[in-house]
């Protein structure tokens, strides 16, 4: 049993891709509210809308990828 070095490789750059995920996901998240917030009731209101649809998708991404970053992972350190 054996370490696939690429695969790894592969997986601790997806890694370090997946922690900046981490942190830009609830930062846009909170940015939306607080625009929500801000622009209540103005013309600009749609604008935090979109903030929050586009931190929403972000967060399912990042959920999505997290599970394929391990999985890699576990693939190359544990590979038959």
């Amino acid at each position: 049993m054996s370490t696939n070095v690429n695969l790894l490789g592969k997986g601790l750059k997806y890694l370090a891709i997946l922690v900046f995920l981490f942190i830009a996901s609830p930062i846009s998240l909170t940015m939306g509210f607080k625009a929500l917030k801000k622009f209540e009731n103005t013309p600009n209101e749609y604008l935090s809308y979109l903030i929050l649809f586009l931190a929403g998708i972000l967060m399912i991404f990042t959920i999505y990828f997290a599970f394929k970053t391990f999985k890699i992972l576990l693939q190359a350190l544990f590979n038959n």
